[in-house]
């Protein structure tokens, strides 16, 4: 068996089963900021993974150079300056942060909302904000003093000082792209209609170029001085930033599924290869093909072969369920979704939930643990909400044949049947049991504080373990501190 990403875990074991994985594990856990440092390797931003690498462009080797326990929680961007310090936007806590060519970081600023794009001109620092309304700023990093060029951008992102000394930006929102003078002025608008734009970075010959953080993975270069175009087709989805080498070969980020790969008119080279970030929820058709809920996107895949293809595009997909040809689809941003895999169409089914996470199919609808808001909601086929059951804390939700329901508690610890709105407990005492399913009137529950898989009797609620030393839960060492 392939070993995990992470160190710690031990090896997967179970007296009654067989275990296999469907999928190589992925070097990088997701991509963003990219950006080549003094000792020529490029550095990788880990906004999901909380952690930056440093990959070697021609072999693909990849090391961990600012791991996930850490200061830093969100790295998204990052950049070097003349004397080797590392600038790092920390994204969610809304940090920025200085890591000294010896290791020690500072922290800089809490000022800024929403840092993103990061660049350095010389001993300067510029950040821009990714929200409606953003800015970009000069931050004085001896001081923390923030002074702001421009204001009212559509989210930025990546950004980059071009040959003609402004710092060129993108309007995620609006798909634009804008400059400013580093010394100030009025901000200018340099290219709109460009395809989802969410990186600008120049090349060694001064050539402007747009990413796309779209399906197709679309490359837009630009002439500065004529604005005339051409675009190409890369196939890598959800781009997020690009490096360009000592031979001006672009290298492309994907937030998407990670990995890092080197794109050019001609195709593709992968340098290190994409994967998953989670996955989340994992559910499998009645043809055996395999689902996964991977945050920025919905993955499938086939029993078979274990490849996960076509990534498809979503929004902090988590909970999965796949049934009559649909998959239906929770996601951390608060809604629930119906895909149709025959046709790519998305159904909207409910917005503005409370971290939405387990979801099962009925016969009349979806059932679905709303987890912030400690409650078991029935979603039926005009998408009206009924709530069934009030939990502190529920996780993932599962049907018997009958239709009975069922659902798993962290905070509780506990197993759970909703039988008429009253919750019965079928099992308790159990460390986070998070994941549940049915099979042949079985529930088996995984329990992350243990890292097992549980038999559980729907009848008499007794337990046995299935399976030991499970990769699940965080990585063993990591503390995320509540960025709130």
């Amino acid at each position: 068996m392939v070993n995990t990403r992470f160190p710690g875990f031990g090896t997967p074991r179970s007296e009654r089963w067989s275990m296999r994985r469907l999928n190589r594990p992925s070097p990088l856990w997701g991509s963003n900021g990219i950006t080549f440092g003094p000792d020529k390797r490029l550095y990788v931003a880990q906004f999901l993974a909380g952690q930056i690498s440093a990959v070697d462009a021609t072999t693909g080797e990849v090391e961990v150079v600012v791991p996930a326990d850490g200061p830093v929680q969100a790295p998204d961007d990052l950049a070097f300056g003349s004397d080797g310090s590392m600038y790092i936007a920390d994204i969610t806590p809304q940090r920025v942060w200085r890591r000294s060519p010896n290791g020690e970081f500072t922290l800089l600023s809490e000022e800024i909302r929403v840092p993103n794009g990061i660049t350095c001109v010389g001993d300067r620092l510029f950040v821009n904000e990714m929200r409606p309304g953003g800015r970009v700023v000069e931050l004085l990093p001896d001081t923390g003093e923030i002074v702001v060029l421009a204001e009212g951008l559509a989210m930025g992102n990546a950004m980059q000082q071009g040959p003609d000394g402004s710092l060129y930006y993108p309007h995620m929102m609006t798909g634009q792209v804008w400059r400013v003078s580093p010394d100030g002025g009025a901000p200018q608008e340099v290219a709109d209609d460009v395809h989802e734009p969410v990186a600008v970075r120049f090349d060694h010959d001064g050539a402007l170029v747009v990413l796309s953080r779209g399906q197709a993975g679309i490359v837009t270069r630009i002439d500065p001085d004529t604005g005339r175009r051409s675009t190409i087709e890369t196939g890598v989805a959800g781009m997020d930033n690009a490096a360009f080498d000592r031979e001006n070969r672009m290298l492309v980020s994907s937030y998407g599924s990670g990995g890092v790969t080197q794109v050019d008119a001609l195709g593709t080279r992968t340098v290190v290869g994409r994967g998953l970030h989670g996955p989340f929820g994992v559910a499998a058709d009645e043809a055996g093909r395999v689902y996964a809920g991977d945050h920025f996107r919905l993955a499938d895949g086939d029993l078979v072969t274990g490849g996960l293809i076509q990534p498809i595009a979503g929004g902090a997909c988590h909970g999965v369920a796949a049934g009559g040809g649909l998959v239906h689809i929770t996601s951390m941003h608060g809604d629930v979704r119906t895909f149709d895999p025959a046709t790519r169409e998305v159904r909207m089914r409910v917005k503005d939930l409370a971290e939405p996470t387990g979801i099962a199919i009925t016969e009349t609808g979806l059932l679905v643990a709303e987890t912030g808001a400690g409650r078991v909601i029935h979603i039926d086929e005009a998408d009206a909400v009924t709530p069934i059951a009030e939990l502190p804390h529920p996780v993932d939700v599962a049907l018997d044949a009958e239709g009975r329901h069922y659902a798993t508690d962290d905070s509780l610890g506990a197993v759970v049947r909703i039988e008429d709105g009253s919750v019965v407990t079928l099992a308790d005492g159990l460390d986070q049991p998070q994941g549940i399913t049915i099979h042949e009137d079985v529930l088996y529950v995984v329990e992350v504080g243990t890292k097992r898989l549980l038999a559980v009797s729907p009848s008499t609620g007794e337990t046995r373990t299935e399976a030991e030393s499970l990769p699940v839960g965080l990585p063993p060492g990591i503390q995320r501190e509540d960025p709130t």
